[in-house]
């Protein structure tokens, strides 16, 4: 995996991935930045809720179950000296569908935060890591 970051102007940057996708990010005003992007750190919290929720999607669609939504609400708290590492982050999973199975549904969660999100196993090394769910009939 790869990735370029290049300095715009400001507290501007300009990400490019490995397969070719532009992010931008910026920074706060009073850090020089103009607020007009995501902050880096809130790609990498945004980054663990997208890893999470594609493999809860992945799993709940091979157990054969009808999900037709799913969104993950995470709130984070950081450290408050450098390095501003997370130290809690809660996932708030809100699973749509039709007659999901709710053992189906906190297994998919269960085994992307054991098994298969690198990006929240990772953060979890410096984050205290919960979760919590509900299920939204479709």
């Amino acid at each position: 995996m790869e990735c370029s970051v290049r300095w715009m102007d400001g507290m501007s940057f300009i990400a490019e991935t490995g397969s070719g996708h532009l992010v931008a990010m910026d920074g706060a005003p009073e850090a020089g930045g103009r607020n007009l992007a995501p902050r880096p750190m809130e790609l990498v919290l945004a980054g663990a809720g997208g890893c999470s929720a594609f493999d809860v999607v992945m799993i709940l669609k091979r157990g054969r179950q009808q999900v037709t939504a799913c969104e993950a609400k995470l709130s984070a708290e950081r450290a408050d000296t450098d390095p501003k590492v997370f130290t809690k982050i809660h996932f708030h999973y809100i699973v749509k569908g039709k007659a999901l199975k709710p053992d189906a549904v906190e297994r998919a969660i269960k085994l992307s935060a054991e098994k298969y999100c690198s990006a929240s196993i990772m953060l979890g090394k410096t984050a205290a890591i919960t979760h919590d769910w509900e299920i939204v009939e479709a």
